[in-house]
């Protein structure tokens, strides 16, 4: 079992759920983040005060996934977030050690789904 956490860009989060569901993956969290990273901000001018921006707005997915499914969960967020500039986002993979489904009580592979 994996948990893969994907940081995108917020205009993205359509795409990215549409190929998502086209690899058959649609249970997932899905929350509003700020960052940074190569990107590194930008500056904007308000009522004559220069700013510096530099935590921008990002989506964070959250999927908890069996082995068989990495593959085409990795090849479907990357498909619907890339736009081959900076700031497209990063996926991090890390081992799920257990899952539980509080209504029933299964454990592993069943519990994901």
């Amino acid at each position: 079992m994996k948990l893969i956490v994907a940081y995108i860009q917020p205009h993205k989060l359509n795409d990215v759920k549409q190929e998502l569901f086209k690899a058959d993956i649609a249970k997932m969290s899905v929350t509003n983040e700020l960052g940074c990273g190569q990107q590194m901000g930008y500056h904007e001018s308000y009522r004559g005060v220069d700013i510096e921006v530099n935590l921008l707005k990002k989506v964070r997915i959250e999927i908890a996934i069996n082995e068989a499914f990495v593959k085409p969960t990795i090849d479907a967020i990357i498909r619907g977030a890339r736009t081959s500039n900076i700031g497209d986002g990063k996926i991090f993979i890390t081992n799920l050690e257990e899952c539980i489904r509080i209504r029933s009580g299964e454990t592993g592979n069943s519990a994901i789904g």
